[in-house]
């Protein structure tokens, strides 16, 4: 992630916030395609995206006492997003987005026992996710932007455990959560629709463990935080 950072603040200065925008009106043939959008003040589109999530860990006091459980992780699960993007420009640089989105998740922890065994469970979810974002753009080249991204969002999963008959093999999670967001990522103009692939990390803000005395993989946890990196693919017109 350290890496990431000062790479995209280099493309930005490099392409099109800087040296290259001095030399490339925006009325040049070569931004022909963004000229079909430049006076649109609202456009919407579809989003397809890749997700990775897992949670951070913080264990209890009980994991120290405990005499059967060595250690805790969260390997991350795959999943993927579906959704819808509504845009509204608020002047030549900055957008807000609301894309209420469909997220499939496989989060997972794992335990490993005292004599070495790995227990891991699964926490299968299928969110209903509303972001809504801000978003800061550079200026166009040949077609091209770049652009930075924040905002929070509000998360509600369909297929919560925490009142299920299963619940007693599980470990229990809130049904709802609160996230905080940031990302970058390009457009690419076309005749017509606007391409945006877009990189996004999302922090979950509330605990997310239901605690349960009477389950030991419960008991030996303090707090769970959510996180997720998505990769999405912006169809926009």
């Amino acid at each position: 992630m350290s890496r990431i950072v000062p790479m995209v603040l280099l493309l930005w200065w490099l392409l099109p916030g800087g040296l290259a925008s001095q030399y490339m009106p925006q009325g040049d043939k070569k931004t022909r395609n963004y000229q079909n959008f430049s006076n649109k003040p609202y456009y919407f589109g579809i989003t397809l995206g890749y997700n990775t999530s897992g949670y951070k860990v913080f264990r209890s006091d009980d994991f120290i006492l405990n005499d059967s459980i060595t250690s805790i992780s969260s390997p991350r699960g795959p999943g993927f997003n579906l959704g819808i993007v509504t845009n509204l420009k608020m002047g030549e640089d900055f957008d807000l987005r609301f894309l209420p989105t469909l997220s499939f998740a496989d989060r997972r922890i794992s335990y490993t026992t005292l004599s070495g065994v790995q227990d891991v469970k699964r926490i299968e979810s299928v969110f209903v996710e509303l972001p809504f974002h801000v978003r800061y753009k550079s200026k166009i080249y040949r077609d091209f932007r770049l652009f930075v991204l924040g905002g929070a969002k509000f998360t509600f999963d369909l297929a919560s455990n925490s009142r299920s008959r299963q619940a007693a093999q599980l470990i229990k999670v809130a049904a709802t959560d609160y996230q905080l967001e940031y990302g970058f990522g390009i457009q690419v103009f076309f005749p017509y629709f606007i391409f945006s692939p877009e990189i996004k990390f999302s922090h979950g803000l509330g605990n997310g463990l239901i605690y349960d005395r009477d389950l030991i993989y419960s008991r030996t946890l303090d707090k769970l935080l959510p996180g997720t990196i998505t990769i999405s693919l912006h169809f926009e017109g």
